[in-house]
C-alpha cells in the first residue's frame, strides 16, 4: 500500500509539512520584531512623561522662588 501511492502525493505531503513549519517559524520571528517595537515605542513615552513631571516640577520651584 506504501508504494502504490503516486509519487507526486509524497511530495505534496511534504510541501504542506513545510508550508506549516514555515508559517509556524515565521509568526514567531514577527512576534519577536512585533514585541521588540512596542518595547521601544513604550520607552518612548516612559521618557515623555518622566521629562513632562522633571518640567512642571522645574515650573513649579521657579515659581515658588519668586
Amino acid at each position: 500500500m506504501l508504494f502504490t501511492t503516486p509519487w507526486w502525493i509524497y511530495l505534496a505531503l511534504v510541501g504542506i509539512v513545510f508550508s506549516a513549519y514555515m508559517i509556524v517559524r515565521t509568526s514567531k520571528e514577527e512576534k519577536q520584531v512585533e514585541d521588540s517595537f512596542i518595547e521601544r515605542e513604550g520607552q518612548v513615552y516612559i521618557d515623555r512623561i518622566n521629562n513632562e513631571k522633571e518640567l512642571r516640577k522645574s515650573e513649579i520651584k521657579k515659581v515658588e522662588t519668586m
